[in-house]
């Protein structure tokens, strides 16, 4: 009777879970939801004559990162760069970025000193959704530059209410100040 339950037992321990392999493969990660061809590594290392601010997430927090590179960037081409995520050096640092999960496409716009942010939804099948997040990496690396004041966002050219840190939703213009509370030191 043992020897039965613990052949039963055995043959149901291995039965179960991701069979083993005789060597690490490569694994392709899926296509994410930005159609850039922009990378997400800095254009000059460490040796860049100027800096670039850009926010990314780690633990449900905006995490400022500074980027060295060699001219100062236009809008559209800093939010590109916030787009295409962290680094790999950035991403062994436990940073990570909550736009592939909440938009799938950004463009910016500089009218008067403000930002304005025309972003599509992510589709539903994308994984996690952290609008609050999304919105504040987008508004608070947008602001960080010293060309724009607030960023307000559209949707097929209406004002789109997001949500702030406090939760509330808001169509006005924003600035970092709204998710201040989310903002972490690095």
């Amino acid at each position: 009777m043992r020897g039965v339950l613990a052949a039963t037992l055995l043959a149901l321990v291995t039965a179960c879970g991701v069979p083993g392999e005789d060597r690490p493969r490569t694994v392709t990660p899926p296509p994410g939801p930005f159609p850039y061809t922009a990378t997400a590594m800095p254009t000059a290392a460490e040796t860049g004559a100027v800096t670039e601010m850009l926010y990314f997430t780690r633990e449900d927090r905006l995490v400022p990162v500074i980027r060295r590179i060699d001219e100062v960037p236009e809008a559209d081409a800093q939010l590109r760069d916030l787009l295409a995520g962290p680094t790999p050096a950035e991403r062994d640092d436990g940073l990570t970025s909550a736009l592939p999960g909440a938009l799938s496409n950004a463009v910016v716009e500089l009218v008067e000193g403000q930002a304005a942010v025309t972003v599509a939804p992510a589709a539903a099948e994308t994984g996690r959704i952290d609008e609050l997040l999304a919105y504040g990496q987008i508004v608070c690396t947008l602001t960080a530059r010293t060309d724009v004041t607030a960023v307000r966002f559209l949707r097929d050219g209406v004002p789109l209410s997001v949500p702030r840190a406090d939760s509330s939703l808001s169509s006005e213009p924003l600035t970092a100040a709204d998710y201040a509370a989310l903002i972490s030191p690095r």
